[in-house]
């Protein structure tokens, strides 16, 4: 999953999302600083926008994560962590079926509490 901050000036955008696995990105209007609403926020699975104009990133990332569940897509390999970690620490879901890394990952966030 990646996350892209792109100006929407940008006319090689549309190449760079069909070459995406699997993304969520941000379009920010061009000028527009960084406390302004964003143009657009979506979801890019295998190079399709499958979702675009939602309230949030947060609410981007979940619902990816249920998107790869009801499509039944694996996570990326290089980012299978990643996605477990939001899904059993953040979204605390099947918490019970942690790896091993991310249950160290887990014990030590709570321990720093």
């Amino acid at each position: 999953m990646d996350i892209f901050d792109q100006d929407s000036r940008t006319d090689d955008l549309q190449k760079e999302m069909e070459e995406l696995t699997m993304a969520v990105f941000v379009i920010r209007k061009e000028g527009e600083g960084l406390q302004e609403p964003l143009a657009d926020i979506g979801i890019i699975i295998e190079g399709v926008e499958v979702l675009n104009e939602l309230p949030s990133v947060a609410s981007a990332c979940a619902l990816l994560l249920g998107l790869l569940y009801a499509l039944n897509i694996a996570y990326p390999k290089p980012l299978h962590f990643t996605f477990e970690v939001l899904q059993k620490i953040i979204m605390q879901l099947d918490q019970h079926m942690m790896s091993a890394k991310v249950q160290s990952l887990y014990g030590r966030l709570q321990s720093s509490e």
